[in-house]
């Protein structure tokens, strides 16, 4: 069975989880673009970190046999320092055109400021001109009024609620979302945000139209493996094998592929890749021999 995990910051991770996502069955990533858990200083940093989401990520992952995307943005925690807001939405047109890249996200509320909100406002409007997918991020704190606000937010502007992923959803907002046709991202966490189990009920309960569930493993405690543990339990509470598959492979395709960066028919075809190959002279390999995979 193939996944598809729709958020997940790769380029804080190592390699031997990409050898890991691969053997549990994740061939496609989504990577949206976030803050590095410590505050830039300047444009230019946003600048080179969207060069390495669109480029180096892209290529890491490639050698390990997993489709890396992205989306990028100035992201609702860094969205509060007018020093460089400015300057970076400027760069935001430059790299919507480059061709792993499916939408803008991830933008939204985190501590629900007016600074906040302006650039969230702005940012929806960019993808609405572009018809282009969103990733909303829902805030850690009072996430109930911070997801009714995003909502009245999404309509407000009029993009296509067909295209927005509202995430980081849990019981009590997982219902306002389905009241639109914005899809709905959960993500599993170890200790926080929501679980598998946890996960699994809500399917159960909501069934699998417009359901996301993704890993958002970063720097921090995370499981790039939760999207494959979501769905083994999903196994063995007898979901069947076409409900796992929708929501842990078709979903995100169908959201995503609206962005013209893909079709389902080139995600369903095993990726080809030569280690031996550089990026810029660079190799993901230390000495060891490399690998080369065909579909022949």
């Amino acid at each position: 069975m193939k996944y598809f995990d729709p958020h997940i910051h790769m380029s804080s991770r190592t390699t031997d989880d990409y050898i890991a996502m691969y053997k549990s069955g994740i061939r496609a990533v989504i990577e949206p673009a976030f803050w590095l858990g410590q505050p830039r200083t300047h444009a230019g940093s946003f600048d080179d970190y969207f060069q390495s989401i669109t480029g180096w990520e892209r290529f890491r992952a490639s050698q390990f046999g997993i489709r890396h995307f992205c989306t990028i943005c100035l992201n609702a925690k860094e969205a509060n320092n007018p020093e460089y807001a400015d300057k970076v939405l400027e760069l935001l047109p430059l790299y919507l055109e480059k061709d792993n890249v499916v939408g803008i996200g991830e933008i939204g509320y985190d501590d629900m400021t007016d600074h906040e909100h302006m650039l969230f406002k702005v940012q929806l409007e960019m993808a609405k001109e572009r018809n282009l997918p969103v990733i909303v991020h829902t805030p850690h704190r009072d996430k109930l009024n911070g997801t009714k606000a995003t909502i009245d937010l999404i309509r407000e502007v009029g993009i296509d609620e067909t295209l927005v992923v509202i995430d980081h959803n849990n019981e009590e907002t997982l219902p306002l979302v389905l009241e639109t046709n914005c899809w709905a991202g959960h993500t599993i966490y170890p200790y926080s945000k929501m679980d598998a189990d946890r996960m699994v009920e809500l399917i159960q309960q909501y069934g699998s139209d417009r359901i996301l569930v993704n890993s958002s493993a970063d720097w921090g405690v995370s499981n790039p493996l939760a999207v494959p543990v979501t769905a083994g339990l999903m196994k063995e509470q007898n979901f069947s094998d076409e409900i796992i598959t929708k929501v842990m492979w078709e979903n995100p395709i169908a959201l995503f592929e609206k962005s013209g960066a893909f079709t389902k028919a080139e995600l369903e075809t095993e990726l080809e890749f030569d280690q031996s190959l550089l990026f810029h002279g660079n190799s993901v390999l230390r000495g060891q021999r490399p690998e080369k995979r065909t579909n022949d």
